[in-house]
């Protein structure tokens, strides 16, 4: 039997920005496997392509833009089938490196 959900690796990363939004916020109810959502911001005075990562309703920073191209893109184009993890945490580490998160695509 063929497996419906296949998931694919798309790009592992530490989040962008992280010491500059609500990481500190929602720092403590991270878990690796917590889930997270991406949502592209196109009006982003920074970045044109800038794609942010979301807990709840905490904005925890970005895709870093080494990252951010093929993931806005599929964004852009409706596409939404992201699965998106904390990887690692690290609170001894410099902040912008403290939270790594892996994406996938799922079909």
């Amino acid at each position: 039997m063929k497996n419906k959900n296949k998931r694919e690796h798309l790009s592992h990363f530490s989040i962008s920005g992280f010491t500059y939004y609500d990481g500190v916020l929602a720092f403590n109810e991270l878990e690796i496997g917590t889930a997270l959502r991406l949502e592209a911001e196109p009006e982003n005075k920074y970045d044109a392509r800038a794609v942010a990562i979301y807990f709840k309703d905490h904005k925890l920073g970005f895709v870093p833009r080494s990252e951010n191209r093929i993931i806005y893109k599929l964004l852009e184009v409706g596409f939404s089938n992201f699965d998106v993890r904390v990887q690692q945490l690290d609170q001894q580490t410099h902040p912008e490196a403290q939270v790594g998160v892996v994406v996938h695509l799922v079909g």
